[in-house]
């Protein structure tokens, strides 16, 4: 082989190394770069991982916060429920214990003085005692010297002699009555009735009594489905929210409401009215018209307490008095909205007292409080009397004839002044004009059977009649066994009886008939 040979294959061999330096330089050049940019994004994945998982760590923290605020918050919302629903169930514990206070105070009061009037008795026996002995030892040789001159026993003449007295006294007894009585009605008739009747003149007063709303007229039977809901929730829900019974029967186009609070009846009735009229009818909806509903009626009590106040012009009473007077307007008594019977009694009651020469002032006061009672009587136990004069007499009332006319207008305890008779006077003035109240036929005629049965039931009364829409009995006796003045006291005993059997509106008159006419008024 040549040299040239050789030279060519060592420059070939020669450049072949160096081409695989070369390579071999720059695969580890560029395997070297890759590793590097590899590790960088790698420590940039590392890094954004951490930072979205601080992120995440950071949405979850602030989540849990909130979760727990949220329970707090709904947490602090069940305690000031809880606690205010405690504080109202503590207030009526310390009301019961006031007035069970009060009921103590008064039995321990009744007790002494049942005690006193014990001592008196015990010692007024023992002085009858000694009274009676010397009596029956006169009345024994009185009764043996009569029989010896008699030629009778001792029964024969009692009985003779108790038979006469008793004819006697109860002719003298029903004569003397008699003329007591026509000599005080003499005088007092004449004047009672010119005042009676000016009042009635002065005040005029509406002859129709208002009446609470208790029945709903609906458009259709689907409407009436809608009230009750689901399962009945839609009337569970109006019934829990306003206390009042709903009641839902075959009877179509209506929807009747039953409460013995006239305030929460009127809040149930005017709270499906506008559901009647709005046509959403589920449980929030309403609640939504039961809380508006209630604010309504109470700005509407405010306004016509006070709208009634201005009315009759009195001043000085207390807020609680202005409320609960404002709750009469929707309180009736035989259909006679109690406020405008108030207001009534207010005026009729001045005018009587300005007639007398008394002070008109108060009477207004008196007649308008007298039956403030009414606005809280199915809260409490007792009549409305007494609760309307403890109610004055806690929020601020001084007046003693204020207080004397709220508690007797109705004779449950004696009159102090002279301002009670009076507003009872116009008290039955104005429950007994033509028009002011209504009652039911069937307690109508119940009434007037009533009265008849008292009068017939009376000795030597042969017929008896209801006239005047029982407002007066007729009575006929018979003029044989029955005289003048016995005539007279069988018109009294009917007249208390009937004030002691019947609950009634204004007097009763009754008049029996003989030879005579004789009259007695139950009031």
């Amino acid at each position: 082989m040549s040299v040239d040979i050789w030279i060519v294959i060592v420059i070939a061999l020669g450049s072949a190394a160096l081409g695989a330096g070369v390579l071999w330089t720059l695969v580890v050049k560029y395997s070297s770069r890759s590793l590097a940019k590899a590790k960088q994004e790698a420590d940039r994945t590392v890094e954004a991982a951490r930072a979205q998982a601080d992120a995440r760590a950071k949405t979850v923290l602030l989540d849990a916060e909130k979760a727990a605020s949220d329970r707090r918050q709904a947490f602090d919302r069940e305690m000031q429920a809880s606690l205010a629903e405690l504080k109202a169930s503590q207030a009526r514990a310390e009301k019961r214990e006031e007035s069970l206070a009060r009921t103590m105070d008064q039995i321990g009061q009744r007790e002494q003085k049942l005690d006193r009037r014990e001592q008196e008795i015990e010692s007024d026996a023992a002085k009858l005692d000694s009274v009676r002995a010397a009596l029956e030892a006169d009345r024994a040789a009185v009764a043996e010297r009569l029989q010896k001159a008699a030629g009778m026993t001792r029964e024969e003449a009692r009985e003779l002699y108790l038979d006469e007295v008793r004819r006697q006294s109860e002719h003298d007894a029903a004569a003397l009555g008699q003329k007591i009585v026509e000599d005080a009605e003499r005088d007092a008739r004449d004047k009672a009735r010119q005042i009676t009747l000016l009042a009635i003149q002065r005040y005029a007063a509406e002859s129709v009594g208002e009446t609470t709303v208790r029945t709903i007229k609906i458009p259709n039977e689907d409407v009436k489905g809608r009230i009750i809901g689901r399962e009945g929730r839609n009337i569970r829900a109006i019934e829990r929210a306003t206390g009042a019974d709903i009641l839902v029967d075959d009877t179509p186009g209506v929807i009747a409401v039953s409460c013995f609070d006239k305030v929460r009846q009127a809040i149930a009735a005017e709270t499906l009215q506008r559901l009647v009229a709005d046509g959403r009818v589920h449980p929030t909806r309403i609640e939504e018209l039961v809380s508006q509903v209630t604010r309504d009626i109470n700005e509407r009590i405010q306004k016509d307490g006070q709208a009634a106040i201005l009315e009759t012009n009195i001043r000085g009473l207390h807020p609680k008095v202005v409320e609960a007077m404002g709750k009469l307007s929707f309180r009736t008594s035989y259909g006679q909205n109690v406020l405008r019977h108030s207001v009534e009694v207010a005026f009729l009651s001045q005018m009587i007292a300005d007639e007398l020469g008394l002070d008109g002032t108060i009477a207004r006061r008196a007649g308008f409080l007298h039956d403030i009672g009414k606005a809280m009587d199915h809260e409490m136990e007792g009549g409305h009397p007494a609760i309307g004069m403890e109610f004055l007499r806690r929020h601020g009332e001084k007046s003693e004839a204020v207080l004397n006319a709220a508690g007797g207008h109705h004779a449950d305890i004696p009159s102090t002044t002279p301002y009670t008779p009076i507003v009872m006077a116009a008290d039955a003035i104005s429950g007994a004009r033509p028009g002011a109240r209504r009652e039911s036929m069937e307690m109508y005629i119940k009434r007037l059977q009533q009265l008849e049965g008292i009068a017939r039931a009376r000795q030597f009364v042969t017929e008896a009649y209801a006239i005047q829409a029982g407002r007066e009995v007729r009575v006929i006796v018979d003029a044989a066994k029955a005289d003048d003045a016995y005539a007279f006291k069988i018109a009294q005993d009917i007249a208390k009886e009937v004030e002691k059997e019947m609950t009634f509106p204004g007097e009763i008159k009754v008049t029996v008939l003989r030879e005579v006419r004789a009259e007695g008024i139950a009031r």
